[in-house]
């Protein structure tokens, strides 16, 4: 089966290419279909961006799609950056800004537990929407930046029962524990993919 992720994120199509290759699904990229819509992401839910983005998608390809939604929630910030974390202080920073704006936001604050959350959403090759599923990996966030792998803002996330941020792991750690699989894990279990037999 073969279904496309509506993403131009290399690092999360890799995540999602190896965690689905088990289930004998090949996850095409929007490059191998010729590009994907541009969806505004304009939803307040991970749920509302994420099916958002599938229905959009699968609607102009004629394909099966699979998009995500995903974000840092910190408990001490009522759940910012959240569902605006790509987006968190404006247009014009990167990850690295990013990671400094929130570590400038929890200077000399000792609650520092945090959450990755991430939707999964479906929908066919009609633009029919097919369901969702949440996934979250717990942790909490560092007062520094460490490592150099991952993206976001995993140079700052430490996973509970690991000293290292997601950014140290390494790949297959991170893929092990990750919010991305434990929402395609949910996906599974709910039978979501089943829906495209």
């Amino acid at each position: 089966m073969k279904i496309i992720a509506a993403t131009n994120n290399k690092h999360k199509l890799v995540e999602l290419r190896a965690i689905l290759k088990q289930l004998g699904i090949e996850v095409l990229s929007a490059a191998d279909v010729g590009g994907i819509p541009d969806v505004v992401e304009d939803a307040d839910t991970f749920v509302g961006n994420a099916s958002k983005k599938a229905i959009e998608s699968s609607t102009f390809l004629g394909m099966p799609v699979l998009s995500d939604d995903s974000g840092l929630c910190v408990d001490s910030l009522d759940g910012r950056p959240g569902v605006f974390s790509a987006r968190y202080g404006g247009a014009g920073l990167n990850d690295t800004d990013r990671c400094h704006k929130l570590l400038g936001e929890l200077k000399d604050c000792d609650k520092r537990k945090a959450h990755f959350a991430c939707v999964i959403a479906l929908a066919d090759g009609k633009g029919n929407f097919l369901g969702s599923s949440m996934g979250k990996c717990q942790g909490h966030i560092a007062e520094n930046m460490t490592g150099d792998e991952g993206f976001g803002y995993d140079p700052l996330f430490i996973p509970d029962g690991y000293e290292q941020s997601f950014a140290e792991l390494g790949e297959e750690t991170k893929n092990s524990l990750s919010h991305r699989k434990n929402a395609l894990a949910n996906a599974i279990a709910d039978g979501l993919f089943d829906k495209l037999k």
